[in-house]
């Protein structure tokens, strides 16, 4: 087996680790990894990413929906308006180039990674989820859908901080929460992406059985480590991947 295969396994592991732990941050690994580890070109990375993300979050939603964070009726909510925006940006993917896609992916990224290195602790770990705005919910979810389907994202990273600072979840609560909103965003984004054509099948099916695994021992695994500390490393992982993006890309838009 090719090297660069064997990397990118590797590293589908991490993501899926990453993903079971946190509840997002799987398409910020997953997109570059096959982009620049297997040398998929980038718009059929997005599509790959997508069902590779939103396979290996319906496993972790699975096993958080056991410990019982898993809150179906937000999610369910959250999610309705998120697969019209999904569906949406899946089609203003192709209105990019592919160093643009990148690019306004990175973007993202280090603005999400700051919001989360300033992230403080509120005490919303007790507030319950009564009383909660639909609207806001619904808002939000359309907000995180549309970003899904436009960057290949699977939302969760973005679906995390806006279950807790609009839904008053507790971390525990967003993170497991979020895995079904991400299944859910995926499934869209995907749907919107198959019009354009498909992807390598059988790659894909083999990064996401290593990422399924891997989301199965970081599920295990946050119930034991501090998520505050996680969120906090993986900013700046994410950080980290967005500048490598933009020293990549940059020259190709002049």
């Amino acid at each position: 087996m090719e090297m660069y295969l064997i990397a990118g396994f590797i590293l589908s592991a991490v993501m899926g680790i990453t993903l079971g732990l946190i509840g997002g941050g799987g398409s910020t690994i997953m997109v570059p990894v096959l982009v620049y580890v297997m040398g998929i070109e980038a718009h059929e990375a997005i599509g790959m990413s997508l069902a590779i993300v939103g396979m290996t979050s319906l496993a972790g939603a699975g096993l958080h929906y056991w410990q019982g964070t898993v809150k179906l009726k937000t999610g369910a909510l959250f999610s309705m308006s998120g697969v019209i925006g999904a569906y949406a940006g899946s089609y203003l993917t192709y209105l990019l180039s592919p160093a643009a896609l990148l690019l306004s992916f990175a973007a993202l990224m280090i603005l999400v990674s700051i919001a989360m290195l300033f992230e403080r602790s509120n005490g919303r770990d007790v507030i319950t989820h009564q009383g909660q705005s639909r609207l806001k919910t619904l808002a939000a979810g359309l907000a995180v859908g549309l970003l899904t389907g436009f960057l290949g994202v699977g939302g969760g990273f973005l679906a995390v901080p806006a279950l807790v600072f609009f839904c008053g979840f507790s971390m525990k609560d967003a993170i497991g929460t979020s895995l079904l909103i991400t299944t859910v965003n995926c499934a869209a984004g995907l749907a919107g992406h198959l019009r354009y054509g498909g992807f390598d099948v059988r790659i894909t099916i083999l990064v996401t059985i290593i990422a399924v695994s891997g989301a199965c021992i970081g599920t295990a695994l946050s119930y034991r480590i501090s998520a505050a500390s996680l969120k906090k490393w993986f900013a700046a992982l994410i950080i980290a991947v967005a500048i490598f993006l933009i020293v990549k890309n940059y020259k190709a838009l002049w």
